[in-house]
This record gives C-alpha cells, structure tokens and sequence, in this order.
C-alpha cells in the first residue's frame, strides 16, 4: 500500500471495506486496551511492557468528567454575562476576576473548538481508522503485513505468515497478528507509512544503527503499536471531538495535513528511541520511556509557534 494509496483511501473513508458515518465508544474495537500483555514466550517477560500504569491517570481524570461540563458551561456563561453586563472596558470589568472559559483546573481539558468542514472530515476519517481491528483473516490485512516485510527487508525472501522470521522485525512471537490487540490496523499502517515516508529513519531504527544500545532492546514493531495506541490515548481520538490541549492542538494540525496523525507518529517513534538512548534504558524500562515521550510530545505541541508537525523541534530528527 503506497502512501497515496493510503492518502486516497482516507479520502473515501472506506479503509474498512465499508463507509462509517457515525462512531461510539463501542465501535473502537481497534483501540480499546493496553498492547503487550501476556504472551507464553520463554525469551520474553510480557509483563515488562504493560501500559496499565500509563493509563490510571486517564481513568482517575474520567471520574472528573461530569464536573468539568458543569465547570466549563458556569464559566462560559460568567464569561458572557459579564461582556454584556460588564463590558471588558469597565472598571468593574477590569479588576473583577473571571474564570477562563475555554480551561478546567481538573483534568486539563478545555472546550470543544469549532470545527471546520475540512477539519470534521479529516476527524472522521482518521477515527474510520482508529476503528478498525487487525484482522489475520483478511486478505487485505494480510497483504499489508506482507508490504511491511518488504519495506523492512528489501530484497530477502517473504515468510509465511506464521513463522519465526517474524521476530526479526520486533514481533513477540511467530505470529505478528496476535501482537495487534488494543493496536488496531491503524497501527500497521502508521509502521508501513514510517517506512515508506522517512525510510532512512526507519531503517535506523528497525536495526538500531544510533547510539550505544542496551544489550536487550525493546522489540521495534511491537513498541510501534505501542506509539499509535499511546499517540490515539494522548490526543483524545477515541469519541467525538478531541478536548485536551494537546488533542486541540492536533486539529490544528490535521487542517493543514490529513496525514498529521501519521507523521506526528514517526516523530513520537524518533523521539522514544532518542529517549532510549538518553536514557540508556533497557527492556524493563520501556514503560518509562514511553512516558517520559508522550511528555516530550505533549511538551512540543503546547509551543505556540507548531503550525504543523514539522514545526515541532523533533521533527528535525527524522531524515527522508
């Protein structure tokens, strides 16, 4: 699948093989769970790469969750009362303080921005994405599994897809497809985008050519599943419109690019193996890292100056 391919796919909104036209919490099949959980290999501790300690924080926020609307509808109306009452040139007006409107002191998030018709769109049509499960069974799954392998070993002989070659590549087992769960497809088509947009940057990284690695290294596709999961968490892309800062900020961003998404997610996986390295981490740590990224990231989309994912200071990191 070449990136136009995907581009033109997006547009259609059938990456599913069907059109979805309305989505619920429900229908995220493809997103609903940490990723590397248990797995009956001897060479691996799956227990090491759990991410249910990266997501308590999200779920003790959720508890906020009717008080924020409250919050936020008493401080929209404040807010309008008192530039009809008050007038923001008043002296009352000027030394009466008034809660900001668009942010809750609780959890981070802020009001719900208007969308334009492109930005509603491009929305849909990423969350179409997030929505759809891996599927081993499907052919077109199947062969984009197989498109993987190619960009990844150019030029070597294609495995089945049940076969120990597989772990060459970052996969935990001999089965890539049950290394897939809470990643959804999106999660492979984020790794054949990375390889096929910067492939330089994705060979660097698939072989662990940077810096002094540790001596038991976190499994490249499976960390890479991990990202898309981390990267749909960090923006708010599961239902309706995104209300965290940094998911606003990502609107602004899919305006400009419909492929924001993906490329936001080749810098998050640069920046995770440059956190690796500073770190000097190893297997056990990769929890760690992947929090200390998803801070970086978040980090780099508060800048006023990011108009869009090249104007984030890591996206200096990845080469063509």
């Amino acid at each position: 699948m070449s990136a136009k391919a995907l581009r033109r796919r997006l547009h259609h909104g059938d990456l599913d093989g069907k059109r979805k036209e309305h989505l619920n919490a429900s229908e995220y099949d493809g997103l609903s769970e940490p990723l590397l959980g248990s797995h009956d290999h001897d060479d691996i501790p799956a227990e090491a790469l759990t991410l249910e300690d990266i997501w308590d924080a999200e779920e003790r926020r959720e508890h906020f969750h009717w008080t924020m609307l409250l919050s936020q509808l008493i401080a929209q109306w404040t807010q309008w009362l008192a530039n009809i009452v008050l007038g923001s040139g008043s002296l009352i007006g000027r030394f009466l303080p008034l809660p900001f409107a668009g942010h809750n002191g609780l959890n981070g998030r802020i009001m719900q921005p208007y969308l334009t018709p492109l930005q509603e769109e491009r929305l849909r049509n990423l969350q179409q994405r997030l929505g759809v499960p891996f599927d081993g069974s499907r052919l077109e799954h199947q062969d984009a599994l197989k498109q993987l392998w190619r960009l990844a070993f150019p030029g070597r002989q294609l495995p089945s897809l049940k076969s120990d070659l597989w772990k060459e590549m970052g996969w935990q087992g001999s089965d890539p497809s049950t290394d897939f769960r809470g990643g959804g497809f999106i999660s492979l088509e984020n790794l054949i985008y990375f390889a096929i947009t910067y492939p330089e940057t994705f060979q660097r990284l698939l072989h662990k050519q940077d810096g002094t690695r540790a001596e038991w290294e976190y499994p490249f596709a499976v960390a890479g599943v991990n990202i898309s999961f981390v990267l749909a968490q960090m923006l708010d892309l599961q239902t309706g419109k995104p209300s965290t800062p940094a998911g606003i900020r990502f609107l602004e961003l899919l305006a400009e690019d419909e492929m924001a998404f993906d490329n936001l997610y080749c810098v998050a996986f640069q920046m995770m193996d440059a956190q690796w390295l500073a770190k000097r981490a190893s297997y056990m740590e990769f929890n760690e890292v992947l929090k200390s990224t998803r801070t970086q990231l978040e980090r780099e989309l508060a800048l006023e100056d990011v108009c869009s994912v090249k104007d984030l200071p890591a996206y200096n990191l990845l080469r063509g």
